[in-house]
This record gives C-alpha cells, structure tokens and sequence, in this order.
C-alpha cells in the first residue's frame, strides 16, 4: 500500500513529486539528502569518485533549484568532473593539444583515448563485461541475435550485437564519468539498443559528451573487427567493420535524440556551419551518400538556435569521428562475407 510522504516539520502530507513542503516550506527530503551527503563524503575520502559523483547527483535532484544547500552541491560536482579529466571515458586530452586546432584535435582525442586496439581491447574488457552481467542486457541481445541471425547468418548477427554493445557501453562508460546513474544497455531486436537515464546530464557539454561516447567506442570496435579483418583474412570481419561503422556514422546524423544531435546542441553557429562544411569535404573525399543526409541536417542546425560560446573539443572530435567512420564504412568487402 502506498503511504504518503510526511513533512517533518509540521506533519503535513506531502506529494511524491514535491520538493518542500507547501505549508512550513521545509525541504521535503532531509532524512534522504543526510544521507547521501554522508554516502558522498564517504564515496570521496575512499578515493570512490563516480560513487560520490552520483550521490551528490542524486541529493542535487531531491533539493529545490534555489536551495541555499545545491550551489555548493553543483560546486562539488563540478570539481569531482574536472578531477577526473584525462583519466576516464568522457574525459578531455591535454591542453597542450588544442594548438593543433579543433579538426586535429578530434582526431588526436581519438588517437589518444584509443592509441591502439589491443590497449583499447585489454583496458576495457572488464568494463565492457559488466552489462553482460544483467539479465535483461543478455536476454535481449540474444533475442537481437536471433533477428539478426534469421537475417545474415549467426556470425555476422554475433558481430553486429557485439558492434552494437560497445557502443552503447561508450555511453554508459562516460555517464558513469559524470556520475550519472543509468540503466545498463536494452536491445530493441531490429531497432539497435538504448541506454535509460535515471539522472540528466546537468550542461550541454556533459550531454554531448555523452552521446559522441557512443561513436567513438563504435569506432573502437569497428577498427577491431578491421584489425581482425587484417589479421586473419576473413571477410565476415570486414563486413562487420564496414556495417558496424554506417550504424555509428548514421548515430551522428544531428537530429533529436541521435547521438550527433546531442553533439550539435554544444557548438555554436559558426561552428555548425564549420561542421557541415566538414560533412561536405567528407562526402566529396569518400562518395559515401549518408554524408549528404548529415550535411543537411548540419545547416538546419546552423540556421537554428544555438550557444554564443561554443566546445571546440566536440567539433573537433564530430568531425574527426565522421572522417573516419565515413572511410570505414567505404571498406571493400569481399564477395561471400555472409
């Protein structure tokens, strides 16, 4: 049976969506921000960041916007993102690298956080192991594979699910960078897989980076599936790298919710048009078709409402991450791949 929630200060009955009461105009949740105050400050002393990260996130959701106790919550929160730069999923390169400019700079960003597959390979296979850890992660991939598999055969159904995993543990990788809580991957058989978000992402930049995670594990695993390729000369592998690098490209078309319109949301006008400059230049080296449906999609951003200031960083890396998920998606396949 439900029971409603009580003010502590004068005992009035409170609904579940209030954050103070309406009568005393005490906070609504003292008991519960106490304590995760305590699990953050502890999270903090332990060396736990992300722990604390999302503790002080989830205290700044049950705390009204103009209560004196969030600025120094949203300050802490802050500090706890800055310190993990460099280090984590989300995180951005050195200063030393932006004399190189945003275009290098995107490529270089991957570069750096990728430097080889086999690093990639060895640094993250714990982490990418945990989502298969949850029931409902493993049971829908199966039930993905089994479409797939109808489709294309069993190899290139495990390679695609597999493709598509690593993209969205990029995801959850930089969400749990920012300390924002998150549901581990959900296949939609036929649809690809979604990431659900019990927490937001608090600015636009914390948002794209976020969604341009999702294309740049993607591209990792797609530059796997082509080192496989390499390696061993099995065509399957060069048509899951070719296939596996269209669906991260598409992710970039800036558009609603894909993961390249969360991207967009942090660049300016100008550089917008920057952007679908970029697109254009792409499309013209590589022929790929999907580069125009991006493009145009680029300049209705750039004629739509934007920041003043916009994250060089995410230009960069959109770009960088369209250059080469483009190139990737133009790899010859051999005939009798499937």
């Amino acid at each position: 049976m439900y029971a409603p929630a009580i003010c502590a200060s004068c005992g009035t009955e409170l609904a579940p969506t209030l954050l103070r009461c309406p009568a005393c105009g005490a906070l609504a949740h003292p008991a519960e921000l106490s304590r995760l105050a305590r699990d953050a400050q502890e999270h903090e002393a332990s060396g736990r960041r992300e722990e604390a990260l999302g503790a002080w996130r989830m205290a700044l959701a049950l705390l009204p916007t103009d209560a004196p106790q969030a600025d120094p919550i949203r300050r802490r929160v802050t500090t706890l993102v800055e310190a993990g730069a460099g280090t984590d999923a989300a995180a951005k390169p050195p200063d030393s690298l932006r004399r190189f400019g945003p275009w290098l700079f995107g490529l270089l960003l991957i570069l750096w956080k990728f430097k080889f597959i086999l690093v990639f390979a060895l640094t993250k296979a714990k982490f990418l192991l945990l989502g298969l850890t949850k029931a409902t992660t493993l049971l829908s991939m199966v039930a993905a594979a089994g479409v797939y598999w109808s489709l294309w055969g069993w190899k290139f159904a495990l390679g695609i699910v597999g493709s598509i995993y690593i993209h969205e543990m990029g995801h959850v990788a930089a969400l749990r960078h920012f300390g924002i809580r998150a549901s581990a991957p959900m296949f939609i058989p036929g649809f690809g897989a979604v990431v659900r978000l019990h927490q937001h992402p608090a600015t636009v930049g914390e948002d794209a980076r976020v969604g341009l995670a999702g294309p740049l594990w993607g591209l990792g695993a797609a530059l796997a599936a082509l080192g496989i390729h390499l390696a061993t000369g099995a065509p399957i592998w060069a048509a899951i790298a070719r296939f596996g690098a269209w669906v991260n490209l598409f992710n970039l078309l800036p558009f609603w919710q894909l993961d390249g319109g969360r991207g967009f949301r942090a660049l300016s006008r100008r550089q917008r048009w920057m952007a679908a400059a970029a697109l254009g230049g792409i499309w013209f080296l590589t022929a790929e078709p999907l580069l125009f449906l991006l493009g145009l999609a680029a300049i209705a951003n750039a004629l739509s409402q934007a920041p003043e200031e916009g994250d060089d960083a995410m230009l960069g890396l959109y770009a960088a991450l369209a250059l080469l998920l483009a190139l990737l998606s133009r790899l010859p396949v051999p005939t009798g791949a499937l």
